[in-house]
């Protein structure tokens, strides 16, 4: 796949998915996996979206992404997209949702066909709706898809749904509506070694600030080192209240990795499940005995959700 921060006039004639797409949830692939379909059409597979989320542009607050950059774009070239667009939002938010259709999407891009969520919004003041994109696409014979709302338990799937369950610590079933496992790839810095001291030696790595920040607490996790081996982890986020720690980290410990130290590698985190709140013991005895336990039972768990179907 092919991946453009500026918008390179297309060559052929295109299929374009329209959104954010923070996370790629189940709802996100719907649209994607649909205009991905229009490659047997003899249309070029293409996703429009934006370096930034256009929430946190307009209102000036930070907006936790659900995703690394890297991992959309690896996502949205296993389900077919051929070129991304990743657009910086605030050059072109003063544009008219009818100047974003003809000028952008007819002109640069040669859309004959456009797909997106029911809630889609486009333009500037996002004054444009999907109502509005069937009266401009009918009007410039361009096919359009409006994919309706995917549900869970009576409830819309959508990205802020999501982001309030990661913060909750309940990653199963954040995992579950994403079909894939929330985490993020980071260098192996040098920790304290405390962990090392007792017998449960640990990867230590920065949060990533983009990314929602999940509850504080100990999970299972997968780990993959930069090799491609993947051990089982358990992976406490947050201030360490025994030993103290500050900012929050991620701090973990393969139970079946016995190789060399992994400092300035980049590894891969993935929380499946969360264990336990963070707590504070009264010696490093106590501390110990509790990370072996835990230890124990991401172990079990790990090998039986390894059949799992995201």
């Amino acid at each position: 796949m092919q991946s453009f921060y500026d918008l390179i006039p297309e060559k052929a004639d295109t299929a374009v998915a329209l959104g954010y797409f923070d996370g790629l949830h189940i709802g996100h692939r719907n649209v994607i996996l649909a205009a991905a379909h229009e490659k047997q059409n003899g249309l070029v597979p293409v996703c429009f979206t934006f370096i930034q989320s256009p929430k946190s542009v307009i209102s000036g607050n930070r907006v936790g992404e659900i995703m690394s950059k890297a991992d959309k774009l690896r996502i949205l070239s296993e389900l077919g997209i051929e070129h991304t667009y990743q657009i910086d939002f605030k050059k072109i938010m003063g544009m008219s949702a009818s100047d974003f259709v003809h000028e952008l999407l007819i002109g640069k891009l040669r859309a004959k066909k456009l797909f997106c969520g029911f809630n889609y919004r486009f333009g500037k003041n996002a004054g444009g709706d999907a109502d509005y994109l069937v009266e401009l696409c009918e009007k410039n014979n361009i096919g359009l898809t409006v994919v309706p709302p995917e549900t869970k338990d009576g409830k819309v799937v959508s990205s802020t749904l999501i982001r309030g369950l990661i913060a909750g610590g309940k990653v199963e079933k954040a995992n579950k509506l994403l079909r894939s496992r929330f985490g993020f790839c980071a260098e192996v810095e040098h920790g304290r070694k405390l962990g090392r001291e007792l017998g449960t030696p640990t990867i230590n790595q920065q949060l990533d600030n983009n990314l929602v920040t999940p509850r504080f607490g100990v999970y299972v996790s997968e780990v993959t080192t930069e090799n491609g081996e993947k051990y089982c982890g358990v992976t406490n986020i947050g201030i360490k209240p025994t030993v103290g720690g500050a900012p929050p980290l991620c701090e973990t410990w393969m139970p079946e990795y016995h190789g060399k130290e992994l400092y300035g590698q980049q590894a891969d985190v993935r929380l499946l499940k969360f264990l336990r709140t963070e707590q504070r013991f009264d010696s490093l005895k106590e501390l110990k005995h509790m990370i072996v336990q835990n230890g124990k039972e991401a172990l079990e768990y790990y090998e039986s959700s390894k059949a799992d179907d995201l």
